[in-house]
């Protein structure tokens, strides 16, 4: 049963409401395993990432990948493959300054079968929005296996789904108690990003991205 709810879930990836195929916006290749043209590093010099086997990972600490164009509303996907007790995250609508979970906003990445983090709080569970939202445990892979996720954002509708799961549903205008700790809510465009989590071996691959028009909201 399971293995057939995931065939369904990641068959819903591509369903945007009744719109019909031919009219869907077209998917962009933001990375295809071979250049880093759609990129740029913010905060360290190009070389602390490289491209290994058609696959994007750190190559030292510090600083985060960015995109070079900014999106407002939008869905995403990449697969990641984490190490064991892997750290990382995927940025949405950032700025480049600041604690970007903060000024703009964070889905988590995490090895949530490592041991060490047997006292996670529910808003660290890899799919969460960082700090803000907590994903629906149990759709998290283990460390060394391909992951997939989706990220949509619609307007403040934002949804994100864990290997072919829904893990988190939420409207970002919900949250007026996390207000000015969490400014990043409130932005409505900025960069997609991929966290360097103090050089943590963690691997992407397959990552692309589609504008969603006025009329997908």
């Amino acid at each position: 049963m399971i293995g057939r709810c995931c065939v369904l879930g990641i068959g819903l990836l591509f369903a945007s409401g009744a719109v019909s195929p031919a009219d869907e916006p077209a998917w962009e290749v933001l990375f295809d395993g071979t250049n880093l043209d759609h990129w740029q590093v913010v905060g360290k010099d190009d070389a602390s990432w490289k491209i290994d086997h058609g696959e994007l990972q750190p190559r030292a600490a510090g600083g985060w990948l960015s995109t070079k164009a900014t999106y407002t509303d939008f869905e995403l996907e990449l697969q990641f493959n984490l190490p064991p007790g892997g750290n990382s995250g995927v940025f949405l609508r950032a700025p480049h300054e600041g604690r970007i979970s903060r000024t703009g906003m964070e889905i988590q990445l995490l090895d949530d079968h490592a041991e060490k983090y047997r006292d996670l709080k529910p808003w660290q569970l890899c799919g969460s929005l960082y700090h803000v939202a907590s994903a629906t445990p149990g759709a998290a892979g283990k460390a060394g296996q391909w992951q997939t996720m989706h990220v949509r954002v619609v307007g403040r509708q934002l949804s994100v789904r864990l290997n072919g799961h829904e893990v988190v549903s939420t409207r970002l205008d919900q949250y007026p108690q996390l207000s000015v700790e969490h400014p990043g809510l409130k932005r409505s465009s900025g960069y997609l990003g991929l966290q360097n989590y103090g050089g943590s071996p963690v691997r992407f691959r397959n990552i692309r991205v589609r504008r969603l028009m006025p009329a997908s909201r």
